[in-house]
């Protein structure tokens, strides 16, 4: 089985395509040890000791090295832990109990039914050019909001934390939807 990794516009953070589907749907993104109990990959990673994050997207695995840590050597053991999952066919997840699930609190958000057509255009933009932008850095994005001119937005993955995040919101991202939605004045990361 052959891995490829590719770099992402964060330092820290690799990104890691095992040549097969990583998530059927969606995506998972894990900010810390404690939040990986759910997964045997995730904390197969964390265990390694110098993983600060792990995201797994539809066909990636992004990994976030803690600071101070040198890829040279980590990279190998990140390598060694993906192929011996997916070579082993170990599930992504543990199977649970609906008891364990929370659910996280939304960001305060409420569109204004007004502004329907508006978020429409907004989160379309986001799903066909955007998205795809993001997922190729090994990271992925999602609306969160939409409040006099203002869209909220969260950055996962190799885009969470990215020295160029705050570049790409502003120049990329908040200049698209301005030229596609007049009613968009400021992006802004959540």
């Amino acid at each position: 089985m052959l891995i490829e990794t590719e770099t992402t516009p964060n330092p820290a953070t690799l990104k890691f395509l095992p040549g097969r589907e990583v998530m059927p749907a969606g995506n998972r993104d894990f900010a810390g040890p404690e939040e990986a109990e759910a997964s045997p990959l995730a904390e197969a990673l964390f265990s390694l000791g110098d993983v600060e994050g792990v995201f797994f997207g539809r066909d990636f695995v992004s990994v976030t090295a803690a600071p101070g840590a040198d890829w040279r050597d980590l990279k190998v053991q990140v390598l060694g832990v993906l192929l011996d999952h997916f070579a082993g066919g170990a599930p992504l997840f543990r199977a649970g109990d609906a008891g364990r699930i929370q659910v996280a609190p939304d960001a305060g958000f409420d569109d204004d039914p007004a502004d329907a057509d508006i978020v429409d255009q907004i989160k379309d933009l986001i799903d066909t050019r955007v998205r795809p932008a993001v997922e190729r850095d090994g990271g992925d994005i999602t609306y969160r909001g939409f409040q006099r001119g203002t869209v909220f937005l969260a950055m996962h993955g190799a885009c969470a934390g990215c020295p160029s995040s705050s570049a790409t919101l502003k120049q990329g991202i908040e200049q698209l939807l301005k030229h596609y939605v007049p009613e968009v004045v400021e992006v802004r990361a959540v």
